[in-house]
């Protein structure tokens, strides 16, 4: 997985555990750690026979505060459903032109028809991926320009799904 502490990104990998043994790499080098919990959220690691104490505090799903005895970070565990949330949040700012999905699925339904207007937050497509079904919405009151899929099409990740004005 991917972690991001403060402003740098880390690729992270378990590699083998076994009690409080384990082996991580990190950025492609392994570490080998025994790490303890010697209280909730409040954990002690030797790493290379020094000795680290360190305090866990979740501040939302995924997103931590990780303080030792003189530093704080600010971590957040980057996953694929963390990259996907994130793909569906794009700038406001940047002017919509089509609606897509940033993972190949399933039509599970189209909710507008050419030509119709909609409405801020309108859900204009229904489309089914990784076992879940996610809505797209327009952000701005828009024409519906032209319709590029069907339901039950199954599309690429990124395909245009709907062109709006």
């Amino acid at each position: 997985m991917e972690i991001k502490i403060n402003d740098r990104n880390a690729q992270v990998e378990l590699l083998s555990r076994k009690d409080n043994n384990v082996l991580i790499s990190i950025d492609g080098r392994k570490y080998e750690a025994d790490i303890v919990m010697v209280e909730n959220g409040i954990y002690s690691i030797l790493i290379d026979n020094k000795s680290y104490n360190i305090e866990l505090i979740k501040i939302e799903s995924k997103k931590y505060l990780v303080t030792t005895y003189s530093q704080s970070y600010d971590i957040e565990i980057i996953d694929a459903e963390s990259k996907y949330l994130k793909s569906r949040k794009k700038d406001d700012t940047l002017e919509e032109t089509t609606i897509s999905s940033p993972m190949p699925g399933k039509i599970v339904k189209v909710l507008v028809n050419e030509g119709d207007q909609v409405k801020a937050g309108d859900t204009v497509v229904i489309v089914s991926a990784m076992k879940m079904e996610s809505e797209y919405k327009v952000k701005k009151d828009r024409l519906i320009k032209e319709i590029k899929v069907r339901e039950g099409d199954t599309i690429n990740a990124h395909q245009p799904l709907i062109v709006i004005e």
